[in-house]
């Protein structure tokens, strides 16, 4: 009987259910998982020590990336057979690579040099063993088809970027994981109305396993990092959703995003994008210093330096995250050049509020207009 039932069943014909138990299986298995972490984390004094450069003045789990594997790895391997089988068992063993690279790195600190190569051997696993590949850019700076070895690339570019950015903006409590979350979440959207199962689940199997992460990561009792295995994670998976969201429609002309998944997805990442291009640029010709060294000049220091909370610091990004992925999705059938030009004045207009207020603070503007 049960044989019969997992023969006749399709996900698309119980899609809202099927979702709904997919992050509900990953939410209980992550909710289950941190106090064991919590415990092997003190057990063994696996915590993050208070330094120079930490925002932080006590010892703290840097394991919170254990949870979201492990969450991740239950759903894949409960419910992925009824699924595109092939690309989840690569995407399980991409994140596998990932999360001992990024376990290394927390418990004894790897070069960039070995994360790299680590980020490229993940990433090509599943370019090249599934095709999965951004194939154009819907006509955008006048790239239709791009040959296989530039797609193949570009590709891996955007996952070394994406996953990289997601890595450095993970700087105050809450931000990086509540931007992967607004990111699962457009891209759980955008994949049922493009019909992608696979992507769907995985995406609110992703939301699901950061909800309990984020509790934590934002208390001020029992707190956890996600520490370099969650942010790459998280970052891995935010650029494979773009990858296929982005691929899949440049295969389809009917697709409804066929004009505009490439600014859609660039506004899904745009802001932590935008703050390593700031970061890189500020270390390079203002520093004269390597682009990975650390320093606190990314977007979210700025907010700390000004007086913000660490809640109030995500919750400004986020809101802003979610204020331009609304205003892109609005504009998707405009010509993709004027969707491109806009996304990034309003993009770097609403990155720009904080200098703005920052600026009329200094210069006492601020409470000289709010005593008219």
């Amino acid at each position: 009987m049960i044989k019969e039932l997992l023969e006749n069943f399709n996900p698309i014909d119980h899609l809202e259910l099927w979702l709904l138990g997919a992050a509900f299986i990953a939410m209980l298995v992550s909710m289950s998982t941190f106090p064991a972490i919590f415990n092997i984390s003190e057990a063994k004094h696996l915590m993050d020590e208070p330094g120079e450069r930490s925002i932080h003045s006590k010892k703290t789990p840097t394991l919170g990336g254990v949870g979201l594997y492990i969450s991740l790895v239950v759903v894949i391997t409960l419910i992925g057979g009824l699924l595109d089988t092939k690309i989840l068992m690569l995407i399980l063993g991409s994140l596998t690579i990932l999360f001992f690279l990024g376990l290394k790195d927390d418990l004894l600190i790897l070069s960039p040099r070995k994360k790299l190569f680590g980020q490229v051997l993940a990433a090509m696993v599943l370019i090249v063993f599934t095709d999965t590949r951004i194939l154009g850019l819907s006509g955008l700076l006048g790239v239709t088809i791009m040959p296989y070895w530039i797609s193949v690339g570009f590709t891996l570019f955007v996952y070394i970027l994406i996953i990289n950015a997601y890595n450095l903006i993970d700087g105050v409590d809450g931000l990086a994981g509540s931007l992967a979350l607004i990111a699962s979440g457009a891209f759980a959207f955008i994949a049922v109305k493009i019909k992608d199962i696979t992507m769907a689940t995985t995406a609110v199997a992703t939301i699901g396993a950061l909800i309990p992460f984020l509790r934590l990561n934002l208390s001020k009792n029992k707190k956890i990092f996600m520490g370099d295995t969650g942010s790459m994670l998280v970052g891995f998976l935010v650029a494979f959703y773009s990858v296929r969201f982005i691929g899949s429609t440049q295969s389809n002309p009917t697709s409804m995003f066929f004009n505009s998944a490439p600014v859609m997805v660039l506004s899904i990442v745009f802001f932590p994008l935008l703050d390593t291009f700031r970061i890189f640029i500020i270390r390079l010709f203002i520093l004269k210093k390597s682009p990975f060294s650390a320093d606190k000049n990314h977007l979210h220091h700025r907010f700390l330096e000004l007086g913000f909370s660490h809640m109030q610091t995500t919750c400004y990004i986020v809101i802003l995250n979610i204020i331009l992925i609304t205003f892109t999705y609005t504009i998707r059938y405009m010509d993709i050049h004027f969707q491109f030009a806009l996304l990034i004045i309003v993009g770097v207009i609403l990155y720009s509020s904080l200098f703005v207020y920052n600026w009329l603070v200094v210069n006492k503007w601020l409470p000289k207009f709010l005593r008219l």
